[in-house]
């Protein structure tokens, strides 16, 4: 090893302040709102505030007073992304990417803000009433997106016959709601979303599913912690024909038996009774979506209808793809969007602690209620805050600590240009660097304890007039002098 030129003191502290690993406690609070308590609660002028008025009857927030105090809270239902809660983000968007670039999916993306006559329909959704809504300063009425298929179906339309089908497309974006929060429910999520147009045959639901089940799978979740119901639109439509229940009437029979789970069985007859439907009816439509066996739906419709031979298709697919084990045909999944019409599905957690992971299914007519052609399509969204949810209850949630390649600290407020060109010359080659200054020694071994730093570079004057650096590698406590022009070879030769 080479000598040690620096003083006594500092080779004693190089000596003795070894690498120490970043707890996983920083992933405590991962994708949540970061609450401010007791005395550690700031106010950033002064600790008095007048309360503005809020709608919908929420407690009212401070938003600030004449001597400019500010809540330093986000918005009710929204969230704040520390660096930590940062870094698991980027992981996860980066599996939704991964599974998608697997499934030769492109990615696109769309505005936040939205028309807000998208997302308007005639369907009694529960997401009519929960849209953040506005006007415009120049008049127009528009939206903050609550979901995504729609803008991905106006792209759709608008790229017209300049795309060739089938489509096979993903994005990740931010929906708001303005609903009632829950355990992994908040008013803004990101959202991810794989869709496919052109492709009438349920292969492409298929597809869909082994995207899903890929993901969980790189997540470390297991067919034993979560399945996957599965059910058709067209089978609640084929009990209705068995019941000459008009057609109208479809959509708004598919709103209120989504809620089977949600509310009572007598509530849900309630409802069902109140759009005009016979007794018998809505004792045939609930039985009907209480089986939970594909072979018992095929013995009440008959193997000829749409739905069951849609359904025994997909089973299929699901043996042939190896994930027969994570579905399950449960008929009361119908989702509780208006324009899905055929193979809908949700993913669900087998301890049922949690909402629905996710959801989507087939929807070939929604292109119309835009005004254009329809064209076969199906899809589905994945929210960001339950699947880490589930993956803080599994224990699975990945060590996010901060990683960084190098630290570099001239020792001499003389040596803080060579810094600056060792720095440089090593943020080329695609280390990542942190240079510090002006602090002491005791200081900088902390820092690189709490950054994770695999090596620490010090610039001292007697090194530096020999044209060496003294480095120190943090995790073996191993020190050596080296050429300043020489430091990513030295990298090299300690890796092999």
């Amino acid at each position: 090893m080479a000598a040690w030129s620096a003083s006594p003191s500092l080779r004693h502290l190089l000596l003795l302040r070894p690498r120490l690993p970043l707890g996983t406690a920083c992933l405590a609070g991962s994708f949540s709102r970061r609450h401010i308590h007791g005395h550690s609660r700031r106010r950033l002028l002064s600790s008095s505030a007048s309360s503005s008025t809020l709608t919908h009857g929420e407690e009212a927030s401070t938003q600030g007073d004449a001597d400019g105090v500010v809540d330093v809270n986000p918005p009710r239902g929204t969230r704040d992304f520390p660096p930590e809660d940062m870094r698991l983000r980027t992981w996860l968007f980066d599996q939704f990417r991964e599974v998608s670039r697997l499934m030769a999916f492109e990615e696109v993306d769309f505005p936040v803000l939205e028309s807000e006559a998208l997302f308007i329909r005639k369907a009694g959704e529960e997401i009519t009433q929960q849209l953040y809504n506005f006007e415009d300063k120049g008049g127009r009425r528009v939206v903050l997106r609550p979901e995504i298929t729609p803008s991905l179906a106006r792209l759709v339309i608008k790229q017209g016959k300049s795309v060739s089908l089938p489509l096979k497309w993903f994005t990740i974006g931010q929906c708001w709601r303005y609903e009632r929060m829950t355990r992994g429910r908040r008013r803004e999520h990101y959202q991810w979303n794989m869709d496919i147009f052109g492709v009438p045959k349920v292969r492409a639901e298929a597809e869909l599913l082994q995207a899903i089940v890929l993901l969980f799978q790189r997540l470390g979740i297991t067919s034993s912690d979560v399945g996957i119901r599965v059910s058709s639109r067209k089978v609640l439509q084929a009990v209705l024909n068995m019941y000459s229940i008009p057609e109208h009437l479809f959509t708004e029979v598919c709103v209120i038996v989504d809620k089977l789970g949600k509310l009572t069985r007598e509530e849900i007859e309630k409802e069902l009774m109140s759009t005009g439907l016979s007794s018998e009816a809505v004792q045939g439509i609930i039985e009907v979506l209480s089986l939970k066996s594909l072979s018992k739906l095929e013995e009440v419709l008959g193997s000829d209808v749409e739905a069951v031979a849609d359904l025994k298709k997909l089973f299929s697919f699901a043996e042939q793809y190896g994930y027969a084990d994570w579905i399950c045909f449960d008929a009361s999944v119908v989702r509780g969007l208006a324009y899905y019409t055929g193979i809908v599905f949700e993913a669900f957690d087998r301890e049922g602690k949690l909402r629905a992971i996710c959801g989507g299914g087939r929807y070939d007519r929604l292109l119309s209620t835009f005004g254009s052609e329809d064209i076969p399509a199906c899809g589905f969204g994945f929210g960001d805050a339950v699947i880490v949810e589930l993956l803080k209850e599994k224990a699975l949630l990945p060590d996010m600590s901060r990683q960084i390649d190098d630290i570099i600290f001239p020792l001499d407020e003389v040596l803080e240009g060579p810094a600056s060109s060792i720095a440089s010359s090593l943020r080329k080659k695609g280390r990542a660097v942190d240079l510090v200054e002006d602090k002491r020694l005791k200081w900088v071994f902390k820092h690189a304890e709490r950054i994770n730093a695999s090596r620490l570079i010090l610039v001292g004057n007697s090194e530096w007039e020999r044209g060496m650096v003294r480095v120190k590698i943090l995790s073996t406590r191993e020190e050596f002098e080296v050429k300043a022009d020489e430091l990513e070879l030295a990298r090299t030769m300690l890796v092999s």
